[in-house]
């Protein structure tokens, strides 16, 4: 059932993304253009996305646990540190670059495009090469 519920989200999500026009590097880009063709489209997308999340979480924490888990699994980092920090920046010069961030990318394989294979292989990739970089304890300094 839990899968089936994974299946269901990505579904939902994915399909959001593609009528949201998030699947469309041209609309990102032309959010992240102030200068230039600034398109808003990108700013009501992520105000839906804000106000859906604010409600679910809403009804969500009223339960003692969630449906298919015996309990909330969070993380248990809360400062922000310098690999946040970096990793938040090569995400946005990424998405900056190249129009797409993860869910988006992902939505987008369906379309066949090399250029986005090319993107989901390098983004895999770096997700592998984080999960083995050794993590310092930033407590120590």
């Amino acid at each position: 059932m839990k899968i089936g519920m994974a299946l269901l989200a990505g579904f939902l999500f994915g399909a959001g993304l593609s009528l949201g026009g998030m699947t469309q590097p041209a609309v990102v880009l032309g959010f992240l253009d102030l200068a230039g063709a600034w398109n808003p489209r990108l700013l009501f997308v992520m105000a839906g996305a804000v106000a859906t999340t604010a409600l679910g979480y809403r009804l969500v924490w009223r339960a003692r646990r969630p449906w298919f888990e015996d309990s909330f699994k969070l993380p248990a980092a809360r400062r922000i540190d310098r690999r946040l920090l970096l990793g938040a920046a090569l995400f946005g010069i990424g998405w900056g670059l190249a129009g797409y961030c993860p869910g988006p990318a992902l939505a987008s394989l369906g379309a066949g495009l090399a250029p986005v294979a090319l993107l989901v292989a390098m983004m895999v990739l770096g997700w592998w090469l984080a999960a083995r970089l050794p993590a310092r304890n930033n407590d120590a300094k």
